[in-house]
């Protein structure tokens, strides 16, 4: 069977509608939600690498590598559920992230920075999006993923502010 050059073009454009339609098939809501999630997630890897090398504790170094880890291990899972759906995630930390990355790994006071920065302000504003995603997201794929990971969120959080009371604790 001799397959033409037009034929071939034929069916790749139609294998990239597929992928279209899948994507086009999810929610706009709920594909900005993979979108800022997986770019969020990639931020948590890099911070927590950051707060591994640049940290003074032992306490944000610990944190640091949790990060690091949980965040990886959902980031795998958010690229499948993102392949599933047509979803194409980025793959570099978007410019803002990055230059946030950059200018916390020269904070003067490292600890205190990433702990507010990261590990009390990035991770609230997390939570209140996977909370709302957990709810109200139309694809139940993505609800369920919102719902899986925001217990680990939480925990970031919860121990972020033990680090905080930690270190008001040593001060006195």
């Amino acid at each position: 069977m001799i397959i033409s050059k037009r034929t071939v073009a034929l069916l790749g454009t139609l294998a990239l509608a597929g992928a279209a339609f899948a994507a086009d098939g999810l929610d706009k809501a709920d594909r900005k939600f993979i979108e800022k999630a997986a770019a969020g997630g990639m931020f948590e890897v890099e911070a927590g690498k950051l707060a591994q090398t640049k940290g003074t504790s032992e306490g944000v170094k610990s944190f640091g590598s949790m990060l690091e880890k949980d965040h990886a291990a959902a980031n795998e899972e958010l690229k499948a559920l993102a392949g599933k759906k047509g979803v194409e995630l980025p793959s570099a930390l978007p410019k803002d992230m990055q230059s946030h990355l950059d200018k916390l790994g020269k904070a003067k006071d490292f600890d205190k920075e990433f702990i507010k920065d990261v590990g009390l302000h990035d991770h609230k504003k997390d939570i209140s999006e996977f909370e709302k995603a957990s709810k109200k997201a139309k694809d139940a794929d993505v609800m369920a993923f919102a719902a899986k990971t925001l217990p680990t969120l939480q925990k970031h959080h919860q121990e972020a502010e033990n680090l905080v009371k930690a270190a008001k604790t040593a001060k006195k």
